[in-house]
């Protein structure tokens, strides 16, 4: 369903997603502590945030990811039918109950 939202935490899936959007794992510049990822994001060429976000491995993102135990919460489609580009990062246990309120 178009501007449906789904959540997961399959490191492939998360990575296939982004990839295929031309987006890459990033942190947030000013959140870093030493070579220590702040808080995670994904960037996408030519969307705002360039100036503020860096670029880091997927290994280090999912080492985080798997850290603060996220969950992506993302959309294929927006409303319109249209490939989406949204994605948030949510606690497990959100994204958990989020889901079972959902069924």
């Amino acid at each position: 369903m178009a501007g449906e939202s789904k959540f997961t935490t399959d490191h492939d899936h998360i990575r296939r997603w982004v990839e295929a959007r031309g987006g890459s794992p990033a942190t947030v510049r000013r959140t870093q502590n030493g070579s220590e990822p702040g808080i995670l994001r994904i960037d996408f060429p030519g969307y705002s945030g360039s100036d503020s976000l860096e670029h880091i491995s997927w290994e280090e993102f999912f080492r985080k990811f798997e850290e603060k135990e996220l969950a992506m919460l993302y959309q294929d489609e927006t409303s319109t039918g249209r490939e989406s580009r949204f994605v948030k990062f949510i606690n497990r246990k959100t994204a958990h109950e989020k889901a079972q309120a959902a069924n």
